[in-house]
């Protein structure tokens, strides 16, 4: 079983995809995290079912992200 901060070490300065509670999904480059999975993302693009637009630098609370996919 792969615990959920080793993902994240595994995972800095690469692409992730994040699924948020409101159904959005994020795509970035993780540079940061903490023990909260707080997590930090750059080049971020936000992509809902009819759309998608860039939002650069993003700083998300661990406790909205549902998943997350290296």
């Amino acid at each position: 079983m792969v615990m959920p901060l080793v993902l994240l070490e595994k995972s800095l300065n690469k692409r992730v995809t994040l699924l948020l509670k409101d159904s959005r999904m994020l795509e970035g480059r993780l540079v940061g995290y903490d023990e909260f999975m707080n997590l930090v993302l750059e080049d971020t693009e936000e992509r809902t079912a009819d759309q998608t637009r860039k939002i650069g630098s993003v700083i998300l609370r661990g406790n909205n992200v549902v998943s997350i996919s290296p």
